[in-house]
């Protein structure tokens, strides 16, 4: 591959330096930001890595004085970003640089928004006008440093947070949560290993795909969505098969970037329920949507036809329909050595009830083709607990 052409400064969403080996630019993007003692945060299993550490030595050489938060969770919690605030005014900080998987990235979005705030956390949830509350000024700039192809955290506008007290996940949001500058350096990525390139790639297509398939009017989302899952369709498996496959890696990023640009046009019932589900259990978000993703496919099937017979054939799939794209997200899964059924996961039926109220409840269910109720959400989660047909 030639990474000539595929290196390239981008300007939407937001400035986006996208090629192998671009992480060394990060000084001069924090000098043009004005940071001189950016806050590092990453994950405790990064922390101690090589990437992280050799980072931290670059800031270092450049004259910045970059400190480092680690005590986040894979799905971290409001007293993580507690703790983050703490150790940004601690150290007399200036910005986040949000250095990892989405954990990590939204953790860090959170940080910067909550250091110069006087209200909780939970203030600024999703919910009607609520991000107005937020002092603007006193929010920090946010540099996103990606090494996952998932989340797609680093073009969002907002962080999804568990509140432990509640059981719930909430989506804390404001325009200006967006990072201001993204690294999408696909070299971060070669050491991911297989199970998390195949659970963050899933992620990656669980975005595209209900952003695809949501009811709001949205073209130019629609567009980015349906090649965001082409690019993955062609380079998920490679990732997955060949960890150092840089081309593969580097598309990967591209298409995670360009899934979470696109769910802006709206998300569905893979989130609805992952969402409950992976505050009452911490399970991996991925790797939820991927479980899912099936049984929410079938289930808004009267409603999903026609536009997953237009992407089958964008495709380029045998005899394209809804039936033909069905047999390839199956067959992907078993090729990714996703599990069949949440039960494969520790994931039982006893909380069914309260985890379809909570589905219903969710935002992401505002963007499902058809409007679930709560206990239909009940009978999908069931299914994809118990493995019915399809």
């Amino acid at each position: 591959m030639n990474f000539a052409q595929f290196s390239a400064n981008w300007n939407y969403p937001t400035s986006i330096r996208q090629g192998p080996g671009r992480i060394s630019e990060l000084p001069t993007i924090c000098q043009q930001l004005g940071l001189k003692a950016p806050l590092l945060v990453t994950d405790p299993g990064l922390a101690a890595m090589p990437m992280v550490t050799s980072t931290i030595e670059l800031c270092a050489e450049n004259g910045l004085a970059c400190g480092l938060y680690s005590e986040i969770a894979s799905n971290p919690t409001g007293a993580h970003i507690a703790a983050g605030v703490a150790a940004f005014r601690g150290g007399e900080h200036d910005g986040v640089i949000a250095f990892g998987g989405g954990s990590a990235l939204d953790a860090g979005k959170a940080i910067a928004l909550m250091v110069g705030q006087n209200r909780p956390l939970w203030d600024f949830e999703d919910v009607g006008d609520n991000f107005t509350r937020v002092n603007v000024e006193a929010m920090v700039p946010v540099i996103a440093v990606p090494t996952t192809s998932g989340t797609g955290s680093e073009v969002g506008r907002a962080s999804v947070i568990v509140d432990t007290e509640a059981q719930l996940k909430r989506i804390i949001f404001h325009p200006r949560m967006m990072p201001a500058v993204v690294i999408l350096d696909a070299e971060l990525t070669v050491g991911l290993p297989p199970n998390l390139t195949a659970a963050t790639g899933m992620d990656a297509l669980s975005h595209a795909l209900e952003a695809y398939c949501a009811t709001y009017y949205h073209p130019m989302a629609e567009g980015i969505a349906l090649e965001a899952i082409r690019l993955i369709k062609n380079y998920l498996p490679r990732a997955y098969t060949d960890g150092k496959d840089l081309e593969a890696r580097a598309q990967m990023m591209v298409a995670s970037t360009m899934g979470a640009t696109a769910f802006q046009r709206g998300l569905g019932g893979m989130h609805a329920l992952a969402h409950p589900l992976g505050a009452l259990y911490n399970s991996h978000h991925g790797l939820l949507n991927a479980i899912l993703m099936p049984y929410v496919l079938n289930a808004n099937r009267s409603a999903i036809e026609l536009p997953l017979t237009r992407l089958a054939r964008y495709l380029e799939l045998q005899n394209p329909g809804f039936e033909s794209f069905l047999e390839w997200i199956l067959s992907l899964r078993e090729q990714l050595g996703i599990p069949q059924t949440l039960s494969e996961i520790g994931i039982n039926r006893d909380r069914a009830q309260e985890v379809g109220a909570m589905a219903f409840k969710d935002a992401a269910a505002a963007g499902n083709p058809i409007a679930f109720s709560a206990e239909r959400y009940t009978e999908i989660f069931l299914a994809s607990v118990e493995s019915e047909a399809f």
